[in-house]
């Protein structure tokens, strides 16, 4: 049986899937080309990841397709509705890229709290020129030890976030329209755990408290952050965006950038990719990262693994 890793998928998932009788096919086809490509070698698993659009366009005209696989957690790349109802299976691995997508949460915290962000522009302009100048621009930092931290979405990839302010120190909140309560067990080196208990807060009250404001949702129609929200926050928040483009109102960013509503926002992904606008990508107080959150090679590992795992258990 062959398998195609249309986005690619890590070594440790392709020795596991070739220990077990597949063929793995990891040749980067273009999307108007999958069709006759899928049907010419008849390829009957699909593994994708953000890239490749699995529609019912496509899955009509493979008819041969048995699973489709997504390497990560959104899947609104794939009809998976009707996926399932042409009788495909449709996995995805929600758990395995959690900590890679909450600790670069944090590097975009940490650096824009600092703003690294800026001066990683700037020092390699003018360090030699204007050190001193850059240095009084630069610090009236802000630690994050002591602040509260606000949540949107409080499912594996918020929760693994929630670990790692717990563990800085931070105060954690969150608002899910789908979860009442959560108790996250935060787990040390030498084998000590501490259990915190979370109940859900309104999604007013959590832009109302947070000094730092962290999104994990799926895509949605309409915005999840717009104007009326970014009026509710405190001023001064700092804000990052690595779930989905279009959950922020970039406009309404940029607006709330400027008037210093938020004093910095880190974003990994972006209304218009992969072509984000000139303003977002310019803006002086924006930390940047080009939708890499799941980008590890510990997460890619996990990913493959728990592909190979899924398929071999659910096409052997």
């Amino acid at each position: 049986m062959k398998i195609l890793a249309n986005d690619g998928i890590s070594k440790l998932g392709v020795e596991t899937l070739e220990a077990a009788g597949y063929e793995v096919l990891t040749t980067k086809v273009a999307q108007e080309q999958l069709p006759a490509y899928i049907n010419e070698n008849q390829v009957q698993g699909l593994l994708v990841r953000s890239a490749t659009q699995v529609r019912k366009e496509l899955i009509d005209e493979c008819p041969d397709l048995k699973l489709i696989g997504r390497g990560g957690v959104g899947m609104d790349n794939i009809d998976v509705a009707y996926a399932r109802e042409k009788g495909l299976h449709v996995i995805n691995t929600p758990a395995a890229s959690s900590g890679s997508v909450a600790e670069l949460v944090f590097a975009h915290l940490y650096g824009g709290a600092r703003f690294l962000y800026d001066a990683n522009r700037n020092m390699p302009l003018e360090g030699d020129s204007n050190f001193k100048k850059l240095k009084k621009s630069y610090a009236g930092g802000s630690e994050l030890r002591g602040k509260t931290l606000g949540i949107l979405g409080f499912g594996r990839i918020g929760q693994a976030t929630a670990k790692i302010g717990l563990g800085s120190g931070m105060r954690v909140v969150f608002h899910d329209p789908f979860i009442e309560e959560a108790t996250i067990d935060l787990d040390f080196f030498d084998g000590q755990k501490i259990s915190f208990h979370f109940e859900n807060m309104s999604k007013q009250d959590v832009l109302k408290t947070a000094d730092y404001l962290t999104l994990h949702v799926p895509a949605q129609k309409d915005y999840v952050i717009g104007q009326s929200e970014f009026e509710i926050m405190k001023h001064g928040v700092g804000l990052v965006n690595a779930a989905r483009g279009g959950v922020v109102d970039e406009k309404a960013l940029v607006n709330a950038l400027e008037s210093g509503k938020v004093s910095f926002a880190g974003l990994d992904v972006f209304e218009s990719e992969p072509a984000p606008e000139i303003k977002i990508l310019m803006h002086p107080n924006i930390s940047l990262s080009p939708h890499i959150g799941a980008s590890t090679g510990e997460a890619q590992d996990r990913i493959g693994l728990e592909l190979a795992e899924q398929i071999i258990d659910l096409l052997k």
